[in-house]
């Protein structure tokens, strides 16, 4: 609850007690609408009616509350167990979780790899390799196989939504855009391009997620062609 204006124009403070999943949810919103330089604790303290104190009472400063946003995006990001889903199914399902939240929120992919202690990038690790064991990857296999799968999870993701935010604030548009690229590769020499030659003709229906969920299912049709389950493989 927030009070109404005092007397000479002061703001209004609200009366009821702040929590931290209140204040985390604030700051979320704040850095879904105007992009992480705009997380302050100032801009905080207007945005939820209240002093500096009361924020400092649940968090230590602007970095803890960054990871608690993003620890808030991606807790309800990754899904947990679906009963009679295979680990296959599980991993596409939490690669695509991911790649939806950073893509409806690009401030998180950033602060994942920044901070890789925090707790947020240690479960999506542990949701991965949880799931990579019940495919069969062998525990010493474990460390690469979910490391090439996050990276490629939050590095296509980061960049769609880098992407995504650089249309933003240009003139054009993401149909534009895919039209002129499409256009430019059809005018390379098909000798020395081939390949970009021809994608230029579907580039125009390009789908990001699309795409993305492809990748996902090559690699995973690797790691179970190196590791298929009940094997434990070559040493190495």
């Amino acid at each position: 609850m927030v009070t109404r204006p005092g007397r000479a124009g002061r703001a209004p403070r609200r009366t009821d007690p702040l929590s931290r999943d209140v204040i985390v949810k604030a700051a979320a919103d704040l850095l879904d609408a105007e992009g992480e330089d705009a997380l302050t604790l100032r801009a905080l303290t207007v945005r939820l009616a209240t002093g500096y104190g009361a924020i400092y009472h649940h968090v230590a400063d602007r970095n803890e509350l960054l990871a608690a946003a993003t620890e808030h995006v991606i807790t309800r990001a990754v899904p947990g167990p679906e009963p009679g889903a295979g680990p296959r199914q599980a991993l596409r399902a939490v690669a695509l979780g991911l790649f939806d939240a950073i893509d409806a929120h690009p401030w998180v992919g950033a602060q994942l790899g920044r901070e890789p202690w925090r707790p947020a990038l240690l479960d999506i690790y542990e949701s991965v390799s949880g799931r990579l064991r019940e495919l069969g990857v062998p525990e010493r296999a474990l460390p690469d196989s979910a490391g090439v799968l996050v990276n490629y999870i939050l590095g296509v993701a980061g960049q769609n939504a880098a992407n995504a935010r650089a249309l933003a604030g240009s003139d054009t548009d993401r149909s534009a855009f895919l039209a002129d690229v499409a256009e430019r590769w059809a005018r390379l020499d098909p000798a020395r391009y081939p390949s970009m030659h021809r994608a230029g003709t579907h580039l125009r229906e390009h789908d990001d997620r699309e795409q993305f969920a492809a990748g996902v299912d090559l690699i995973l049709a690797g790691i179970e062609t190196v590791h298929p389950a009940g094997s434990e493989g070559p040493d190495r």
